[in-house]
């Protein structure tokens, strides 16, 4: 929630309402709520959403949300409707609040939890569920047991799923559509993995064990928070790597501030339209981020010079991709990042630079960020010059396609813009830099980048420019 508005105040209110509602009968009088079961399950949950607060071996314990998931449905098995929502409020209240306002967020997220847990048990018990779970001289009713289960984790996933995307409907005014795209489906497959282990639970909690039972579900469960924290901590130092390194790039090269960031965002933007997983969408993120890290080899007089480039001065800037690979060699997670670093100035007519690559012989983190790069440079608004607007830029794209770049990385990135736009905010520059007298204005047939055209290559001076879009971009950025 970017800010907590009227609307998000009186959705919140609403759904506090409904789980007040749903938790209501199990606080009156001859309602026979088995407190102890109740009191137990909501105590470990507490104790479980505590370490996100508080330290931890090794370090504060950063809990993903929906990691202690089996005991709200170990509790939607084992308890009526009503008191299997009383377990979510305690430990929700107390949780890990990434951003503010932190009080309304773990009120929204305590009373989430109790509506969704709510139904959970109601339907596990309109399936006929807890008879399923055994007893003192009963043995459980597997595997039929597993049929309620899965009706129960159903119903869990559609709640928390309905409520997440309209709590972002209400703070964030996303588009409905928008709001609930995807929630379901990524989050139904971990709740029926959470669903089986809250049945283990439940099952061994009705058998021999007893509440011992929570035990032998938490103990892994513990064990896997702590692997997250490990790799939660590691990524944490890849990022803080990434940012050092983009702030001294920033700092180099002030007319560019900004444009790190930007080039990955629309290198992402490209890669969700190919299809790229995960992993390799985050490692061309990085390589967009830091495409322009080489510029700390370069001179700041080069780099923030008024007037034209000479020669010289433009073979001296044409190592930067060069400077970059040397200067993230080292660094393993980048993976194929750094072949994009070196390569993002090369053309597919073989005309670029430093290696004169050309076609399929450039990696293709190169191309997606040579586009990512020009069309961010393209839109920005510089002190010397204004951006241009999207479609204009977007055309240029196109014509230049083929030649100086990858027709399909060009309209995946049409793709992804014409999806999820490209916002005033996101593609404005830096906005306070004073005018500079002299500075050369790209003319309309040039795609600039941030690096000079194709004037020769480190090992090829001397070289005429090649005809084409890019060979009258002056700047740096």
């Amino acid at each position: 929630m970017r800010a907590t508005r009227g609307a998000a105040r009186a959705h919140i209110a609403a759904v506090a309402a409904g789980a007040l509602c749903c938790a209501a009968p199990a606080l009156c009088g001859g309602a026979g709520t088995p407190w102890a079961t109740v009191l137990l399950l909501a105590g470990l949950y507490l104790a479980c959403e505590l370490p996100g607060r508080r330290p931890f071996p090794g370090g504060s314990l950063p809990i993903p949300a929906g990691s202690f998931f089996p005991l709200l449905l170990a509790a939607a098995f084992l308890l009526p409707p009503a008191a299997a929502a009383l377990v979510a409020v305690p430990g929700s209240l107390v949780g890990r609040v990434e951003r503010p306002p932190a009080a309304v967020r773990r009120v929204w997220r305590a009373a989430q939890l109790a509506v969704t847990v709510w139904a959970a048990s109601a339907v596990h018990g309109l399936l006929g569920g807890p008879a399923t779970l055994g007893g003192p001289g009963r043995l459980p009713g597997l595997p039929y047991a597993v049929v309620p289960g899965c009706g129960a984790v159903l119903a869990f996933s559609l709640v928390l799923a309905a409520l997440d995307g309209s709590i972002l409907v209400a703070a964030e005014r996303l588009p409905p559509r928008r709001a609930w795209s995807g929630l379901l489906s990524r989050s139904l497959g971990p709740h029926l993995v959470h669903g089986l282990a809250g049945l283990m639970m439940a099952v061994l909690w009705h058998g021999p064990y007893g509440p011992l039972s929570a035990l032998i579900v938490l103990l892994p469960m513990y064990i896997s928070c702590w692997v997250f924290a490990q790799y939660h901590r590691e990524h944490a130092a890849h990022r803080a790597t990434i940012r050092a390194l983009v702030q001294a790039v920033d700092l180099k090269d002030t007319y560019t501030r900004g444009h790190s960031e930007r080039v990955g965002r629309a290198s992402v933007l490209i890669a969700r339209e190919l299809g790229m997983d995960q992993q390799r969408t985050e490692v061309l993120r990085f390589a967009g981020i830091l495409h322009d890290v080489g510029k700390l080899g370069v001179p700041t007089r080069v780099l923030r010079k008024d007037g034209p480039l000479t020669p010289e001065e433009r073979q001296v800037i044409e190592l930067h991709p060069e400077y970059g690979h040397e200067i993230v060699r080292g660094i393993g997670f980048l993976g194929e990042a750094r072949a994009a670093i070196l390569h993002h100035h090369e053309r597919l007519d073989g005309t670029g630079y430093p290696y004169g690559l050309s076609g399929r012989e450039i990696p293709e983190f190169a191309r997606v960020v040579a586009v990512a790069d020009a069309f961010d440079a393209m839109t920005s608004t510089r002190s010397y010059r204004r951006g241009r607007p999207v479609p204009a830029a977007l055309a240029e794209l196109k014509r230049c396609a083929g030649t100086q770049f990858d027709p399909r990385m060009v309209r995946a990135l049409a793709r992804g813009l014409d999806r999820h736009g490209w916002s005033a905010e996101t593609a404005a520059g830096p906005q306070e830099e004073p005018a500079l007298p002299g500075r050369p204005v790209p003319s309309g047939g040039a795609v600039p980048s941030d690096g000079p055209g194709p004037s020769g290559g480190p090992g090829r001076p001397g070289r005429v420019p090649a005809p084409g879009p890019q060979a009258t971009a002056d700047r740096r950025g």
